[in-house]
């Protein structure tokens, strides 16, 4: 293994035994509640929007495997406070990285995702690709439920 799968692997251990974001989702303003059936991943995520449209307030809570855990860390740490035009490129970029089946994509896109690059190996792997889209797919409902399509143009 290199030493940059090696610096990954130990970034995806570190968020998914130290997870930020974690908490009580049913207070905010909507709240989504996914299941990976492959190897039963759960989360239950919530979203409050301020006023003038960014992540107000996220938490989550749920069980799974390192990766699901991990990525759902790492989606608490980069959209916390975040536009929802920068949560937009955030969702594609994580999108276009898991979808890669291992080829690889932009320096660009990797620098966008920060610590979540570190799951780009997981994209070779189709099982694992659920696990670590499992967050931002309840993040995409729960801002859906709020009129905005995260995947695309607002509603």
């Amino acid at each position: 293994m290199s030493s940059l799968e090696q610096m990954y692997q130990q970034v995806i251990l570190d968020h998914a035994r130290e997870r930020h974001g974690t908490g009580d989702p049913s207070s905010l303003a909507a709240s989504s509640h996914q299941v990976n059936p492959t190897c039963g991943d759960e989360t239950t995520l919530g979203v409050t929007l301020s006023d003038s449209g960014q992540i107000e307030a996220l938490t989550w809570d749920g069980d799974g495997c390192s990766i699901s855990q991990a990525s759902l860390s790492m989606l608490s740490d980069m959209v916390s406070g975040a536009d929802l035009e920068h949560v937009r490129q955030l969702y594609a970029a994580m999108e276009k990285m898991m979808h890669s089946r291992g080829l690889g994509v932009d320096d660009d896109t990797l620098d966008l995702l920060g610590d979540a690059a570190a799951l780009e190996g997981t994209s070779q792997f189709p099982n694992r690709v659920k696990c670590a889209l499992l967050g931002w797919y309840a993040l995409r409902d729960a801002l859906a439920q709020l009129g905005t399509d995260i995947a695309g143009e607002n509603e």
